[in-house]
């Protein structure tokens, strides 16, 4: 087909095809992380059997604040809010947002828009749960900790002292920027392993950057973006059965 008759078609998605929203770049790398982790774990499941049958997956890496202060203002939050919205616009069948912080403003988000959002409380609840896990050390932002996220009936989840948040929002200010990001790591390292080998049986990565940081320490984790990737596909999965969703080629039409 030649260049004049390519410009004179256009592109139309068919809609029996399943579309994520994904609300990233707080930070970048750990958006890339999740993208990266839910390509291959779909990809293992043995469903995809060529290019067309992933879904569609639209990614607004958004320059917003890291929300590693102690106060997150309404200022702060007007990118996640947009964000949220514009994902929205592009109709897609429901929203994760990769971000721990951003979750303790869920309904607020929610009630923005009419498309669902993955709720990454409830998904790290109900791993617990299935995992039997009774204790947990929390690396996380200030306000994570704070306001306890993921502070759970029947869950002992031990948190940081004052120092120790500051320490933590410092290195995923400076690992974010791409500031000696091995030093980074080996200062986080340090602030758990006063705790895994002792009060806890696990850490829990409450903040998608140390996700990305400690994901190749052979430590006993809860990697909450992990359960993210897994509670996509599981709501992906859902609602393909329940739309009779298609894996089928997009339509090329001339105009």
């Amino acid at each position: 087909m030649c260049l004049s008759m390519i410009k004179n078609l256009t592109y139309e998605r068919s809609g029996d095809v399943l579309k994520i929203g994904v609300l990233g770049g707080i930070g970048p790398e750990a958006t890339a992380e999740f993208y990266r982790k839910l390509i291959e774990k779909l990809q293992k499941t043995g469903i995809i059997k060529t290019n067309t049958g992933f879904p569609q997956i639209i990614i607004n890496s958004i320059p917003a604040p890291e929300l590693i202060q102690d106060k997150i203002s309404d200022e702060d939050l007007e990118p996640y809010v947009l964000g949220i919205k514009e994902l929205d616009n592009f109709d897609v069948d429901f929203i994760v947002m990769v971000c721990n912080t951003i979750h303790l403003y869920y309904g607020l988000l929610q009630k923005e828009i009419k498309t669902p959002i993955v709720d990454l409380r409830v998904e790290v609840k109900k791993y617990l749960l299935e995992q039997k896990i009774k204790s947990a050390f929390i690396v996380a932002t200030p306000e994570t900790i704070k306001k306890g996220l993921y502070r759970f009936e029947n869950s002992e989840i031990k948190e940081p002292n004052k120092k120790e948040i500051k320490q933590l929002s410092n290195t995923i200010f400076l690992f974010n920027k791409g500031i000696k990001k091995q030093e980074q790591i080996k200062k986080v390292r340090k602030i758990y392993q006063k705790y895994i080998y002792g009060e806890v049986t696990h850490i829990l990565l409450g903040c998608t950057e140390f996700a990305v940081m400690l994901e190749n320490e052979n430590i006993p984790k809860i990697n909450t973006l992990d359960v993210l990737v897994d509670a996509t596909i599981k709501k992906a999965s859902a609602l393909k059965q329940r739309k009779n969703y298609k894996l089928s080629n997009p339509i090329i039409k001339s105009v």
